[in-house]
C-alpha cells in the first residue's frame, strides 16, 4: 500500500466513524480485529445496496426466485460439498515478529513485515466450528456456513416442487457467512463475518457457457448502475490453475481498491460450477435432485452459473468511489458523492436560523413520509451543509426568512451546488421528479 492509498483509507475509516457509517466492534474494550458494526447511516447504505441487488436480480425477473436459509445446517452438507476436505489455507508464521500469513500471499520464505524467516506451511481450517445440544462431543459438531449457496443446492427439489419453475431459472439469497480468515484486514474488505449476495442459475448443460457470459455482463452493469465509475471496474478471467475444484470457468469483477498489490481487488465472482454441487449432494444423500422436464420427458441434472458478491466489499467500493475532497470559494469540503438511490439520507431540512425551527419542522414533517430525511438546526448553515455533504446527502432544503413571505424554500444539490427555489406546496412533487430523473442540467 502506498502512502497516498494508506492516507485515503485512514480518511475514509475516520469519516465512517465520525458520520455513523461503521464503528469498530466492541471498541470500549479495545475492539476485535476485523469485526465491524454498521452505524445509523451504514446500516441504511447496506440495506439500500441489498435492496438494489434484490430488485435487479429477483424482483424484476420472472425466472429468479428467492430464499433465506439457516446459518447452521446439517454438517453433512459441508462434507458432501467438499468444504471439509478443501476449505483450508496454507498458514505460515514469522519466527521473528510472530506475524501470520497465508503462504500463497507471501513471496519466498521471508516475512513481508520484518524480513524474518517463516515457518513451514501447515493447514488452517477456515470454517467456524461449534456444537448444538446439551453435550459437546463429536456428534454435536456443526459449522457456521462459509457461504450461502450450499443451502440453495440442498433445497433444489423443494423449490422446484413449490414454484414449478422451468429451466433455466435462478435461486437467490442474501445473508451472513463466516470464514476464519488467517489475516482479515483492510477495513470491511475482508472480515470473518460478512454478508453475501448470491444467485445460483440452473440451466441445461449445453447452455451454461451462454448464461455464464450473460450473467458476467449483467453483474458488471449492476455495479455501474450504483454510480461506480466504469474505469474503476474490470473483469478478470481466472487461469486454469486458479479454478476451484468445482469450476469449469470463473471470472472476477474487480474494483481499484487502493490497498491491493496490483491495484485491483475482487468485488464478485461469477463461476460455471457445472453439475458438481447437485451431483455431490445426490451421491451423499441418496436423494434425486435432478430436474424432470415434462415437455421432453427427460431427467436433467442442471449445470449452475453462480454470481457471488459481498455486501461489505460493495459498500466499501461505493464509499471509495464517492469520496472526494475539493475547494469551494476558498474553503475545503469533503464530499461523499453517493448515487441518490443509495444515499442513506436523501433530504436534509435546514432552517436558516433557530428562529425558523417551528416552520422548518413543518416542512420536515411534509417531506419525511416520502424520503429518508433529517432535520438539523445546530451550527451555522455553512457547517450544516458541510456535514450533509460529508454524509452523502444529495439534497438540502433550506427555509429562510423570505419563506415566511413567499411560501417557498431553496433546494441545494450536493455535487453541483446549484440551487432552485420552489413553492413549499410543490416541494414533495419537485423532489420526487429529481429523485426519479436526476438534477436538471444547467
Amino acid at each position: 500500500m502506498t502512502a497516498d492509498s494508506d492516507g485515503l483509507m485512514k480518511k475514509l475509516v475516520s469519516l465512517c466513524k465520525r458520520r455513523g457509517y461503521v464503528f469498530p466492534s466492541g471498541e470500549i474494550y479495545g475492539g476485535l480485529q476485523s469485526s465491524w458494526d454498521y452505524g445509523p447511516l451504514g446500516v441504511e447504505l447496506k440495506r439500500n445496496i441489498e435492496s438494489k441487488w434484490w430488485e435487479y436480480m429477483v424482483s424484476t425477473r420472472s425466472n429468479v426466485t428467492g430464499m433465506d436459509t439457516a446459518i447452521i445446517t446439517h454438517p453433512r452438507v459441508w462434507e458432501a460439498s467438499g468444504h471439509l476436505e478443501h476449505f483450508h489455507d496454507p498458514l505460515v508464521d514469522c519466527l521473528k515478529c510472530k506475524s501470520r500469513f497465508r503462504q500463497d500471499h507471501v513471496r519466498g520464505n521471508v516475512c513481508p513485515d520484518c524480513g524474518g524467516e517463516l515457518t513451514e506451511p501447515r493447514d488452517f481450517g477456515l470454517m467456524f466450528k461449534t456444537s448444538v445440544g446439551a453435550v459437546e462431543d463429536d456428534s454435536s459438531i456443526v459449522y457456521l456456513r462459509p457461504e450461502t449457496c450450499q443451502s440453495i443446492f440442498v433445497n433444489f427439489r423443494n423449490v422446484v416442487t413449490a414454484t414449478r419453475m422451468k429451466l433455466p431459472f435462478g435461486i437467490a439469497q442474501t445473508g451472513k457467512a463466516f470464514r476464519n480468515e488467517i489475516t482479515a484486514r483492510n477495513f470491511v474488505f475482508r472480515s470473518r463475518e460478512f454478508e453475501q449476495m448470491e444467485m445460483e442459475f440452473f440451466c441445461r448443460p449445453g447452455e451454461a457457457d451462454r448464461w455464464f457470459d450473460y450473467w458476467t455482463e449483467e453483474r458488471l452493469r449492476w455495479y455501474a448502475e450504483l454510480g461506480i465509475r466504469e474505469e474503476n471496474l474490470r473483469i478478470r478471467r481466472h487461469e486454469e490453475s486458479e479454478l476451484a475444484h468445482y469450476a469449469k470457468a470463473c471470472v472476477d469483477i474487480e474494483y481499484t481498491f487502493p490497498f491491493t498489490g496490483d491495484g485491483w481487488g475482487e468485488l464478485e465472482g461469477i463461476a460455471n460450477r457445472t453439475d458438481y454441487d447437485l451431483r455431490a449432494h445426490m451421491n451423499a444423500s441418496g436423494q434425486d435432485l435432478s430436474f424432470h422436464d415434462q415437455a421432453s420427458n427427460e431427467k436433467i441434472v442442471p449445470w449452475v452459473v453462480e454470481t457471488s458478491g459481498g455486501i461489505g466489499r460493495t459498500f466499501l467500493a461505493v464509499l471509495l468511489d464517492a469520496y472526494r475532497e475539493e475547494t469551494v470559494e476558498g474553503r475545503e469540503r469533503v464530499v461523499l458523492g453517493l448515487h441518490r438511490d443509495l444515499a442513506p439520507i436523501k433530504v436534509a431540512v435546514l432552517p436558516l436560523s433557530r428562529k425558523l425551527s417551528e416552520q422548518a419542522e413543518e416542512v420536515f414533517r411534509m417531506v419525511s413520509p416520502h424520503f429518508p430525511a433529517t432535520f438539523d438546526v445546530t451550527g451555522s448553515i455553512g457547517k450544516r451543509y458541510r456535514r450533509m455533504d460529508e454524509a452523502g446527502t444529495p439534497f438540502c432544503v433550506t427555509l429562510d426568512f423570505d419563506s415566511l413571505e413567499d411560501g417557498a424554500v431553496t433546494i441545494r444539490e450536493r455535487d453541483s451546488l446549484d440551487q432552485v427555489r420552489v413553492p413549499i406546496s410543490t416541494l414533495v412533487e419537485k423532489l420526487t421528479k429529481i429523485m426519479e430523473r436526476g438534477w436538471p442540467e444547467g
